[in-house]
């Protein structure tokens, strides 16, 4: 606890902003100079910075299903104060990634095969629906808006980039659904993405499951392109597949 304060105090200190109504001393023959406000860092900012740390570690797998860490360790290792380590900490458990251990940290939530299959056929019923709805609808030029996101993914894959592969993936879906215009719709799918995307028992997507992924982003968007909707509902269907998912 002692050390934990003692690195919070200074950057308190270095953070702190001037207070506006305070004096400027002035020097004889001299005009006071206007104090210029300097840009104040968020704390918030840096809370975002470790959630967005912490999801890439626990989708690269360097945080296990089953273990648990500890604020203090994981802050050291990311170099701040416990403090945005816990509250980021509490976001992703109030999301299921984490469950916290009292007195001990968090326990990085373990993920059955079943949990997966359930979150796959969820996203099912939400997503290929609303594809289908949007497939009469839009200008081929629409779809293809989409086609910078599906390429991330696909180099994300062939890199074996398992955390870019996700975020690229979360993109695309988010990106796709968003086109409905229904930001709850887009909220709820996407909250369910990034949850299929935690590793379920330690497992984690090998690159070749990652290119196929990937390649079906692609194929779906040709589809949607050429007006071929049977052919893009079945693409839709199979990458969202409860089989696939139920690793």
């Amino acid at each position: 606890m002692e050390q934990g304060t003692a690195e919070r105090e200074p950057r308190a200190r270095a953070w702190a902003p001037a207070h506006a109504g305070s004096a400027v001393p002035q020097q004889p023959g001299r005009r006071s100079a206007v104090p210029r406000q300097a840009p104040r860092p968020q704390r918030h900012s840096v809370r975002g910075q470790v959630l967005a740390a912490l999801r890439e570690a626990l989708v690269g797998g360097e945080l296990a299903p089953g273990e648990v860490y500890s604020a203090p360790v994981l802050a050291e290792r990311y170099g701040v104060s416990a403090t945005p380590v816990r509250e980021a900490m509490q976001q992703l458990a109030g999301e299921g990634a984490v469950e916290v251990v009292p007195n001990r940290g968090f326990r990085v939530c373990e993920r059955s095969s079943r949990d997966l299959a359930e979150l796959a056929e969820v996203r099912a019923m939400l997503e290929v629906p609303a594809v289908i709805r949007l497939a009469g609808t839009l200008e081929p030029e629409r779809w293809e808006e989409l086609r910078p996101l599906a390429e991330a993914g696909v180099s994300a894959a062939a890199h074996g980039d398992r955390a870019g592969y996700a975020e690229a993936d979360r993109a695309f879906h988010r990106g796709l659904i968003s086109l409905t215009g229904n930001h709850r719709l887009t909220q709820v799918t996407d909250e369910l993405l990034r949850a299929t995307h935690w590793p379920a028992g330690g497992a984690r997507l090998r690159r070749a499951e990652l290119l196929a992924g990937a390649a079906e982003h692609t194929a779906l968007l040709d589809a949607l392109i050429a007006q071929e909707y049977a052919v893009a509902e079945r693409i839709a269907r199979e990458h969202l597949s409860v089989a696939r998912h139920a690793r």
